[in-house]
């Protein structure tokens, strides 16, 4: 199926992670589309996906950008629409589960929501002149933890419930300039964080084998490829009446009866 993004400007925050994290990937799913990545990160990895793409003969363009720094996301979008002069789809990917739980002090705390809700908000804020002239749309990626809980990860827990409730108000607020605003919410993906994470623990493999047994849907973790696939189908032409949507890429994880569990795996 023709997604319609070819030569379509899209703008990914937290997209300079390892190889095989979900910006990552879906940088690598825009490209193969034909759209133009451009990557939003404060880590200078960017840099070299950015010339890889570009010796591949893809345009693309990393601004190394501390997301945390309203000044610094303004001056990325300028600097994005002065070489392209337009925007056609943002989509909001940064996130870091921190751990700032209630035991976490005030500054931890709003550093987690700067980091994942605010920073969302600063760069559509910035990006919004431009969606209104292409009719461009919104993908914010969010976490079943903004549903479910997780337990000691307060500051990430609110703003990823914020970062739900900004994807339905963005909805009904641009719906008259045409503008698309839409969230995935993931729940369990083995990206390079997590593998990170699970080497830390000293019983990891029998904690990941258990991680996997509670997801319905094949008893597996959701590949950030089939994250990326989604992501890419909403933003594009073929979703063209989806607007305030909560699309979850988790395998049955948040809706499906627990009692799947033992009957599928």
């Amino acid at each position: 199926m023709d997604l319609n993004l070819k030569n379509k400007i899209v703008v990914v925050s937290g997209s300079a992670g390892k190889e095989g994290s979900i910006g990552e990937t879906i940088i690598n799913r825009i490209a193969d589309e034909g759209a133009i990545p451009v990557l939003v990160d404060r880590n200078a990895r960017g840099f070299a996906y950015a010339e890889a793409f570009q010796k591949r003969g893809i345009d693309s363009l990393f601004v190394q950008t501390d997301v945390t720094d309203p000044v610094e996301i303004e001056n990325a979008v300028k600097t994005i629409v002065a070489k392209y002069g337009r925007i056609d789809a943002v989509i909001n990917n940064v996130g870091v589960n921190d751990g700032a739980g209630l035991d976490a002090s005030y500054e931890e705390f709003m550093d987690s929501l700067k980091l994942n809700v605010v920073s969302y908000f600063l760069l559509v804020k910035y990006a919004l002149p431009y969606l209104k002239e292409s009719k461009g749309n919104i993908l914010n990626i969010g976490s079943k933890v903004a549903l479910t809980g997780q337990g000691g990860t307060s500051g990430y827990a609110a703003a990823k419930g914020g970062v739900l409730g900004l994807t339905r108000e963005w909805a009904v607020d641009l719906i008259q300039f045409g503008i698309r605003s839409n969230a995935i919410i993931i729940a369990e993906s083995y990206t390079p964080a997590y593998e990170d994470w699970i080497k830390t623990l000293a019983d990891g493999e029998t904690v990941l084998k258990k991680i996997n047994k509670s997801i319905p849907f094949e008893g597996r973790m959701t590949k950030t490829e089939e994250i990326a696939d989604t992501a890419l189908f909403i933003i594009s032409d073929r979703s063209s009446h989806t607007t305030g949507q909560f699309v979850f890429v988790d395998g049955g994880y948040v809706h499906l009866d627990r009692a799947l569990i033992n009957d599928v795996n």
